[in-house]
């Protein structure tokens, strides 16, 4: 255990504070959640690479630097509710939960789901729902959200996830084209959302959060 708290310090020193990360609730909640509880026993010697760790299925557990990103972009606030779709084995709720006051966490792969329920048990989270179920249907029943965060690909952002956020609150996403991505955030103005760029980076394109594909010949 020893070993993995340092590799967690070396994580934060050589991944996250040189991307110009630098809110101490980001820095402190990653140096204190143990990220090997939510890899999977046979890589758990990959938790701390700097790079997306597989989880198989297409799925994968995002590397430090892009979840650190994300999150200073979303600028998450202690009264905050927040909306973590496609969150896999729960890593992204549990940091979230050190930062923010309540966590709806949706997965639907209900065997990723249960190692999430099982890791963040484990680690004694108590502020994280978790719920099984689509995540382009988000959690309309605990909402509207502060803050919506997506870990993954997508190349859309449904209008059903639109209407759970909060007049003025705050999502982040990683837009995919192709192998390319691009992180964006978006704040909530009356019926739409404004999006603009925030960095780069990628993820497999999670299900559902296709563009449709127009018909050609």
């Amino acid at each position: 255990m020893p070993a993995f708290a340092a590799r967690r310090t070396v994580m934060v020193d050589t991944q996250v504070r040189p991307s110009d990360v630098t809110k101490l609730p980001i820095i402190q909640a990653m140096l204190t959640i143990p990220r090997e509880r939510f890899v999977p026993g046979p890589m758990v010697e990959a938790a701390y690479i700097g790079e997306n760790v597989s989880l198989g299925g297409g799925r994968v557990l995002l590397e430090p630097r892009t979840l650190a990103k994300m999150l200073d972009t979303l600028d998450i606030k202690p009264s905050d509710l927040v909306l973590d779709l496609a969150v896999a084995t729960g890593y992204s709720s549990a940091v979230i939960a050190h930062m923010a006051q309540a966590v709806v966490a949706v997965e639907a792969d209900e065997s990723l789901a249960a190692e999430a329920g099982a890791a963040l048990e484990s680690i004694g989270v108590t502020n994280v729902a978790l719920e099984t179920g689509a995540p382009t249907a988000g959690a309309p029943e605990h909402g509207p959200y502060d803050a919506i965060i997506v870990e993954g690909g997508i190349e859309v952002f449904p209008a059903a996830l639109e209407s759970q956020l909060k007049e003025g609150g705050r999502v982040v996403a990683i837009f995919m084209q192709g192998a390319l991505g691009t992180v964006r955030l978006g704040v909530r103005h009356g019926d739409g959302i404004r999006w603009r760029d925030a960095f780069n980076a990628a993820a497999p394109l999670l299900d559902g959060f296709a563009a449709e594909r127009g018909f050609a010949l």
